[in-house]
C-alpha cells in the first residue's frame, strides 16, 4: 500500500482552469473522501491521479514514485466507476478474472484472488451469474471485487453508490467501511454527497470551484468550517446564515440584525473584536436551536431566546425540522418528532450562543 501526494495540482482545458493548485497529501491505509457540487473538479483530480487525465501543472506521486509520465496500467491502482462496467456476456467470475488473464497471471493464482475478494464480498454463490441476474447492490460488488484482485497500492472511487436506491447506499456504505478496515489498503473516493463524506471518510477534502477548501477529520469539518461555503455545504438541513453587525457596549459584544440580538460569549469576543461596528454573517447550525424545555440544561448566559413565527414543518421520523423567521430572517431548526407546532403561529426558540459562527462577508473565512 502507498501514500498519495499531490503538489501544485492544476488542470487546463483551454482557457477554463477545472483545477487550481491542489496540494493534499493522502496517507497509507487512509480513507479520503473529495466531496463537492458538480463539476467543482473533484473527479478531474481523481482521474488525473489514474492517469486518464493529463496533468497541465503539478506533479502527483503514489508511495515514493512519481507517476506524471506513468500509464495508468503501471500505477498499481484501481478505479471503482459510477457506472459497474460490467462485462454483460460475462458471468462473475470471468468479470473479476478478466483483467488478470490480461496481465498473463497464472491460472491457480486468478482463482486464488477471485475466491479471496468473493470471500470478502459475500459473493462466492455468485460467481457463476451474468451481471443481469445480479441486483444493483450485487454488481456494485462485483466492480468492487474485480478491483479488489488486482491488489492494488490505491483505491480510487468514482461516486459508485451514486446509482443504487436509499437502502441500497447504506448498506454499501457499511460494507465499504468493513472492506477498507478488513483491506488496510488506500482509497480515494469521490462524491457529492456530504453525507457519504461524513460517514466513510477518516478526512474529508472539500473542493469548490477546483480549489481545495478544507481538509481535515469530519467533525472537525463540520464543526470547524474553514469558510461559509463548507459551512453551507457540510451538514444538512445546512447551516443558517444572517447578515448584520457587530455592535460594542462596554466590554460585550453583540451581533445585531433585524429582530435579532444575540450576545457572544466572553470566551468568543476575541476573535470578533476588531469587527466591531462592522458587518459580518452569523451562522448557528439547525440542531444548536432548541425548543424552551429542551435548552434549560443550558445556563442562562450561554442561550437566546426568539419568538418566531412557523412557516412550515418536516416530520422526519425520529426528529422535525421547522421553517421559521424571526423578523424577515429565514431559521431552520431541528426539534423532537413530538413537538406540536402549527404553521401560522408563534413558536419561542433557543439559540445556543457555544456553537455560534462568525463570518467575514467579504473573504467569506470563518472568524469563530
Amino acid at each position: 500500500m502507498a501514500k498519495v501526494v499531490l503538489k501544485g495540482i492544476c488542470k487546463r482545458f483551454g482557457d477554463v482552469e477545472a483545477v487550481k493548485d491542489i496540494n493534499l497529501e493522502i496517507q497509507d491505509q487512509e480513507f479520503l473522501v473529495m466531496v463537492g457540487p458538480s463539476g467543482c473538479g473533484k473527479t478531474t483530480t481523481l482521474r488525473m491521479i489514474a492517469g486518464l487525465e493529463e496533468i497541465s501543472e503539478g506533479k502527483i506521486f503514489i508511495g515514493d514514485r512519481e507517476v506524471n509520465d506513468v500509464p495508468p496500467k503501471d500505477r498499481n491502482i484501481a478505479m471503482v466507476f459510477q457506472s459497474y462496467a460490467l462485462y454483460p456476456h460475462m458471468t462473475v467470475y470471468e468479470n473479476m478474472a478478466f483483467g488478470l488473464r490480461l496481465s498473463g497471471i497464472k491460472k491457480k493464482e486468478i482463482d486464488e484472488r477471485v475466491a479471496e475478494a468473493a470471500e470478502v464480498l459475500d459473493l462466492r454463490t455468485l460467481l457463476h451469474r451474468l451481471p443481469k441476474q445480479l441486483s444493483g447492490g450485487q454488481r456494485q460488488r462485483v466492480a468492487v471485487g474485480r478491483a479488489i484482485v488486482r491488489h492494488p497500492q490505491v483505491f480510487l472511487m468514482d461516486e459508485p453508490l451514486s446509482n443504487l436506491d436509499a437502502k441500497l447506499r447504506v448498506q454499501m456504505r457499511a460494507e465499504l467501511q468493513k472492506l477498507h478496515r478488513r483491506l488496510k489498503t488506500t482509497v480515494i473516493y469521490v462524491t457529492h454527497d456530504q453525507v457519504e463524506a461524513m460517514t466513510l471518510g477518516q478526512r474529508i477534502a472539500v473542493i469548490l470551484n477546483g480549489e481545495l477548501q478544507q481538509a481535515e477529520a469530519p467533525l472537525t469539518v463540520y464543526d470547524k468550517p474553514i469558510n461559509r461555503f463548507v459551512a453551507g455545504f457540510v451538514g444538512s438541513p445546512p447551516m443558517n446564515f444572517v447578515e448584520g453587525n457587530i455592535k460594542q457596549s462596554g466590554d460585550d459584544f453583540y451581533f445585531e440584525a433585524e429582530g435579532l440580538k444575540t450576545k457572544i460569549l466572553k470566551e468568543l469576543s476575541e476573535y470578533i473584536r476588531d469587527y466591531a461596528g462592522k458587518e459580518v454573517i452569523f451562522g448557528i447550525r439547525p440542531e444548536n436551536i432548541w425548543e424552551i424545555g429542551s435548552s434549560k440544561w443550558l445556563k442562562e448566559d450561554e442561550k437566546a431566546q426568539y419568538e418566531a413565527k412557523v412557516d412550515f414543518r418536516e416530520l422526519m421520523g425520529s426528529d422535525t425540522y421547522i421553517y421559521v423567521k424571526i423578523h424577515n430572517n429565514p431559521i431552520v431548526a431541528r426539534v423532537g418528532s413530538l413537538t406540536d407546532v402549527t404553521p401560522g403561529s408563534t413558536f419561542p426558540l433557543v439559540f445556543d450562543l457555544r456553537k455560534i459562527h462568525i463570518f467575514d462577508p467579504k473573504t467569506l473565512k470563518a472568524v469563530i
